[in-house]
């Protein structure tokens, strides 16, 4: 009896990957194994950088309010023990829009957590 293959199924599995490699240079676009190769590390620095794209958002966030805070004549580390203690529940991500966007609610804020 021959071997039996499902080809339709090889075949589909193959273009899915290859739809995923679309936009890439060179080889890695239309041959196989290359693309193969290329999409699977791509998902992998995507699945790192999901992670690593927080961090480096909180970075931000806390450089902005820092920046914010030392106009007002206070670090941020004081600035933001002040925040907790006065039982603001304001997260570093709207604190630093506050900062950048809105100084005058920024500024009212410093003031509450100076008292």
């Amino acid at each position: 009896m021959p071997r039996s293959v499902n080809a339709v199924a090889s075949r589909r599995r193959r273009k899915k990957m290859m739809k995923h490699a679309k936009g890439f240079f060179g080889r890695r676009k239309n041959v196989w194994t290359v693309a193969k190769n290329a999409v699977e590390k791509a998902w992998q620095y995507a699945y790192r950088d999901r992670k690593n794209n927080k961090r480096n958002f909180r970075r931000l966030w806390i450089t902005r309010i820092n920046a914010g805070a030392r106009l007002h004549g206070m670090s941020y580390s004081q600035f933001m023990g002040g925040v907790h203690e006065q039982g603001i529940e304001l997260n570093r991500k709207v604190l630093a829009d506050l900062a950048m966007n809105h100084p005058e609610a920024f500024a009212a804020i410093v003031k509450k957590v100076k008292k």
